[in-house]
């Protein structure tokens, strides 16, 4: 699989990379990566990232303006991304050969060349793995995007998904090319005291149901009286991960710029992309999305939530 990327890289003179649309660092991370260190590799080559901005993670890099010349005998290769309809481009019947890394469980597929493992952390590790086993030179900047990846889709190394292998290779990235953890650290978890407040106001607002599903739903208005966007706000589901009376928890965000609520899904056992997939979501088995066109539909997604959280009490009682 190794080689056949290369191949595909080293053939194709323009190359896009994008990303699942409301990206994360993982998505970001690995896709400014992979572009610095194909630009590094092969300077001749035309190498864009494409996809919107993200004010919030502006810190791990920026886009490229699209323009029409981008797509002429072009490549794209897509990260993080297991379906067609989540890839932030406007048309992706543009591009003549296509390259698809990623680590969700299998969806859909939809590019000529695909490289899937859901046992990896993230993206952003599969693309440390890619240049450990080709000629791509990696870079001290795009370690630290990498860095930024793996640690923020694995908690800081919490979840089941980090195994030995992970740490091995953060562990050589560190080494090999001096990051500063902690400034990295600080980058990504420093927070604006309105966020914090919104967190508290999260805290103290959450519905808990009798089989421990935490959901809160936040709408615009929300979000403008505590000044924050709304990334930030389903961002939130991160911080609720060890509370003894939840076992599945879920955000609800309105972002009216999208004209989306954006859902995010977070568990400690009970299998939760299941639901998710009922309503064009997906994910990992503990941490999966929904985008809805309204709030109609939480009542009915909570339901069935609380149903998959009394089953697995039940088998976790016998």
């Amino acid at each position: 699989m190794y080689k056949n990327i290369y191949k595909k890289i080293k053939k194709n003179n323009n190359i896009i990379i994008a990303r699942h649309i409301g990206a994360d660092p993982d998505a970001l991370g690995s896709q400014i990566a992979l572009r610095d260190i194909i630009s590094t590799t092969f300077p001749e080559k035309n190498v864009y990232a494409i996809g919107t901005y993200s004010s919030k993670f502006r810190f791990i890099g920026s886009m490229d303006k699209p323009s029409e010349n981008m797509y002429d005998d072009s490549l794209i290769i897509v990260l993080d991304t297991p379906i067609l309809r989540r890839v932030d481009v406007e048309d992706f019947s543009k591009f003549t050969d296509s390259i698809k890394i990623d680590h969700h469980p299998f969806e859909e597929k939809f590019c000529d060349l695909e490289w899937i493992e859901e046992t990896s952390s993230s993206s952003c590790q599969m693309v440390i793995e890619l240049c450990k086993n080709i000629k791509l030179n990696m870079t001290k900047y795009a370690a630290e995007r990498l860095f930024f990846g793996v640690v923020s889709d694995t908690n800081r190394f919490l979840y089941y998904s980090s195994t030995p292998r992970t740490l091995h290779l953060v562990a050589d990235l560190i080494e090999e090319y001096n990051i500063s953890t902690t400034d990295l650290y600080e980058q990504l978890y420093m927070r604006n005291m309105s966020e914090i407040k919104l967190q508290g106001y999260i805290s103290q607002n959450m519905i808990i149901t009798k089989n421990n599903v935490g959901y809160i739903c936040i709408t615009d208005k929300i979000i403008k009286d505590f000044g924050v966007d709304s990334a930030s706000a389903g961002n939130m589901v991160n911080n609720f991960t060890y509370i003894n009376e939840l076992l599945v928890w879920v955000t609800f965000s309105e972002d009216v710029k999208q004209n989306v609520i954006r859902v995010s899904i977070r568990s400690r056992g009970p299998v939760i992309n299941e639901v998710a997939s009922l309503y064009n979501g997906g994910g990992h088995p503990f941490a999966s999305g929904i985008r809805l066109a309204d709030f109609s539909q939480v009542d009915e997604i909570i339901e069935k939530l609380d149903l998959i959280c009394e089953e697995y009490k039940n088998q976790e009682e016998k």
